[in-house]
């Protein structure tokens, strides 16, 4: 919706009738004025929204982008999410991160044990979104990491939550709390990921990005989202979003 849209839907300016006294023409041009002038200011307020940072940036148009379980073994997730960052430029930085202490890069981008390892990270003011690709049981150390270096958004892939039962629902329970704390918008876990096809993200495991559009697609289940996308492509239909939010 555009600001003009907002604005023409909230503001009606009268015209006077031809039969007022030049009296009442001057006053009406001065209320006329202060219209104007109230609509000049709601407009401003409008362009300040829509030029300012939104709180989902962080998630649908990230500057810098941590893959946490970064790999090269074929057929994991961490390999397939950094093959499809690599593939659709995005305008943002990919940082791999991965914990094996001999592992010094991935597809040839040099990669980081932990997120404080980033040098990047006390430079910039730290990364605007962390994708999660690690067992249900690392997620917890790696979002307390993503809380001390400022992370402002994460999606947690992995699986093996409340899912899994009463343990999982707990661990879940307690990364949400630490997410809260450190005031990180979480998309996840058990998800598929998201795409904004508008900016060429591909934050997913899926095997395509959606074609852009003007419709967002959301769904809880990752097996509906790839069933819609694999249609979408065929049917030539396209999204501005495309987000699976898993358990979330």
């Amino acid at each position: 919706m555009s600001a003009t849209t907002v604005l023409h839907s909230g503001v009606t300016i009268k015209q006077p009738p031809p039969s007022q006294t030049t009296n009442n023409n001057n006053r009406n041009h001065n209320n006329r004025h202060h219209r104007t002038q109230s609509q000049h200011s709601a407009a401003n307020d409008v362009l300040k929204l829509f030029s300012a940072t939104l709180p989902l940036d962080a998630i649908f148009r990230p500057k810098s982008v941590a893959l946490i379980g970064a790999s090269e073994k074929p057929g994991s997730v961490g390999r397939t999410v950094l093959w499809n960052l690599l593939s659709s430029p995005f305008g943002g930085t990919i940082y791999p991160v991965n914990s094996n202490p001999e592992r010094r890069s991935v597809f040839g981008i040099h990669s980081y044990r932990r997120l404080q390892d980033i040098p990047e990270v006390s430079q910039q003011g730290g990364i605007d979104l962390a994708i999660v690709a690690v067992p249900a049981h690392a997620v917890k150390q790696v979002m307390q990491d993503c809380v001390e270096v400022g992370v402002r958004g994460a999606i947690i892939l992995s699986a093996g939550f409340k899912e899994v039962g009463v343990e999982g629902a707990q661990l879940e329970r307690e990364i949400r709390e630490i997410a809260q704390q450190g005031k990180i918008r979480v998309v996840g876990p058990n998800c598929l990921g998201l795409q904004n096809p508008i900016t060429g993200l591909n934050a997913t495991f899926a095997n395509n990005l959606a074609r852009p559009g003007n419709v967002a697609f959301i769904s809880q289940s990752g097996a509906m989202c790839t069933s819609i996308l694999d249609w979408s492509l065929h049917a030539n239909v396209g999204f501005s979003a495309f987000v699976s939010i898993g358990s979330m």
